[in-house]
């Protein structure tokens, strides 16, 4: 059970730093003036499935960044399957929600600063 939730950690923090790297480099353009961080990265016990968490700055920005990271899902797992081809059987569904963390924190400053 433990090499399981190992290997699950293990693979949640290469796709977070694959999904980065991809979004850096392939997205930039479309991204121009936002940026986009990977957060957090949740993976199913069987490896099938991929939560990935990002943040948004500005946050105004945020549904249409998510919209447009939704859109271009099955461009960003092909190029997360050329990256980890030799390390998985097969390259997890993935799903993209935003980490309102950020945001949050900012605005319980704010209300404290008043």
């Amino acid at each position: 059970m433990e090499n399981t939730n190992t290997r699950q950690q293990k693979i949640a923090k290469q796709i977070q730093r694959d999904i980065a790297e991809i979004i850096q480099r392939e997205y930039s353009a479309l991204l121009r003036g936002i940026l986009v961080t990977v957060t957090t990265v949740r993976v199913s016990v069987d490896l099938a499935y991929a939560k990935i968490y990002v943040s948004v700055f500005p946050f105004d920005k945020a549904q249409a960044t998510l919209d447009l990271l939704t859109e271009h899902n099955r461009a960003i797992r092909g190029a997360l399957g050329n990256r980890m081809r030799n390390q998985v059987k097969s390259i997890p569904e993935l799903q993209f929600f935003i980490d309102d963390s950020l945001e949050y924190i900012e605005n319980i400053d704010n209300l404290l600063a008043k």
